[in-house]
């Protein structure tokens, strides 16, 4: 989406188009969208807190360095 509040046509003309999509992925059925969704969802979320953990180490041992420019 953009940076907006406010999302524009095209940004719903393309949620729309993920909403049917995943949808359709799911034989029509919501409740089985609803949960192919949740199960993603957390899937992303153990990934990013793992990627978290990453970088703290990394950063804590000296192997990433902040951007300065």
């Amino acid at each position: 989406m953009s940076s907006d509040s406010q999302p524009n046509a095209q940004d719903a003309d393309e949620l729309e188009t993920a909403i049917d999509q995943a949808v359709a992925a799911c034989g029509g059925d919501l409740r089985a969208t609803v949960r192919a969704l949740i199960v993603a969802n957390n899937y992303l979320e153990s990934e990013v807190s793992e990627l978290m953990k990453a970088v703290s180490h990394a950063y804590v041992r000296g192997r990433f360095h902040t951007y300065s420019g």
